[in-house]
């Protein structure tokens, strides 16, 4: 039950202590705060261990200057959720590609959340919502060049939920 409390609202299996352990020894030797590209380029090839299956560091960070992290412990929050990880990883990507958009921090913690909603949904449908979502967001900057708002990605999200039967109430953070 301890346990279950300090993991809060965890959408995805716990990355194991170990690889995160084994990930922190090695970013300590970086100097912070380093960019995407800087981390990618000292331990993309690094593997992470989740429930789900096994990634690349540089599956789960962006390849940006824009993406900057201030601290090992930020790298490490990033990949304890590397299913969400990866998909922010495509929308950053996606954004540096098109100069004109760009990511605020609140913007970019509201499209995390809106996905760490979708992957919590339901463990069982091999995330469909999530990639759903980013390719919509991804297509959007491609098309238009800048970046949909997070409202309405969080919209988005919640009709993509009830047209797959998803009950979403006007008082969570889908239910925009």
């Amino acid at each position: 039950m301890l346990e279950e409390l300090e993991r809060g609202d965890e959408t995805e299996p716990p990355v194991d202590d170990e690889e995160l352990d084994a990930l922190d020894v090695e970013l300590e030797t970086m100097s912070f705060p380093a960019t995407g590209i800087e981390v990618i380029e000292a331990f993309g090839s690094h593997e992470v261990e989740s429930g789900e299956g096994s990634y690349d560091l540089g599956d789960l960070i962006p390849r940006s200057t824009a993406s900057t992290y201030e601290s090992p412990e930020e790298v490490r929050i990033r990949v304890l959720r590397p299913t969400v990880a990866a998909a922010m990883k495509r929308v950053v990507e996606a954004a540096d590609d098109h100069q004109s958009a760009e990511f605020g921090s609140s913007q970019y913690e509201a499209y995390e959340r809106t996905l760490r909603e979708l992957k919590a949904i339901d463990a069982d449908d091999d995330d469909e919502g999530v990639e759903v979502i980013t390719d919509w967001i991804v297509e959007r900057i491609r098309e238009k060049e800048t970046l949909p708002g997070s409202r309405d990605v969080r919209r988005r999200a919640a009709e993509f939920c009830r047209s797959n039967g998803y009950e979403v109430r006007n008082d969570e953070w889908l239910g925009v």
